[in-house]
């Protein structure tokens, strides 16, 4: 019998386990879908004004892509995230360096390769990140189960063209 309850007891850990980190997956994807318009919608914003220099924010952008990354659990060379931060590539390298000064992000060489590098957030970038994007999600009201399908990987539906008509 205490056999028997032991292995109960275990069993409700085990759900309890999963209910957590099925908590937590619900988050990532809410934080996810939150970052992933917030750098569509600065590319979009540069498309319709018809100038990629007229609203130039590289550290941001740059932060933006990393914080994608790491959520998506995607390694970012450095070549990439001179690509992501959408300004020429020494101007992205500057910023990087700048943010690397700032304790913002890091290098990590790569052990397959000698002549590529890494780029990721900090411990304490990724927190504030973080903390920034659970916060434009609860303002938001961006809940897990309303989000369309598409949002779920990746999709370029929006909620804001589903009211519209337009999606």
């Amino acid at each position: 019998m205490a056999d028997e309850l032991i292995a109960l007891a275990d069993g409700l850990d085990d759900q309890g386990d999963l209910q957590q980190e099925t908590a937590v997956l619900r988050d990532d994807i809410r934080l996810l879908t939150v970052a992933r318009d917030a750098y569509r919608d600065r590319r979009f914003r540069a498309k319709v004004f018809e100038d990629p220099n007229l609203f130039g924010e590289p550290a941001w952008d740059l932060l933006l892509d990393l914080f994608i990354a790491s959520l998506e659990g995607k390694r970012v060379p450095v070549t990439s995230a001179c690509i992501g931060a959408a300004v020429p590539t020494t101007t992205a390298l500057r910023w990087i360096a700048l943010l690397e000064a700032q304790g913002l992000i890091s290098r990590e060489n790569d052990s397959s390769d000698a002549r590529r590098v890494f780029v990721r957030l900090s411990d304490a970038a990724l927190q504030s990140m973080t903390d920034y994007f659970a916060r434009i999600a609860k303002v938001r009201k961006i809940d897990h189960a309303a989000l369309p399908p598409a949002a779920m990987n990746g999709g370029e539906v929006r909620p804001f063209m589903l009211r519209n008509g337009a999606g």
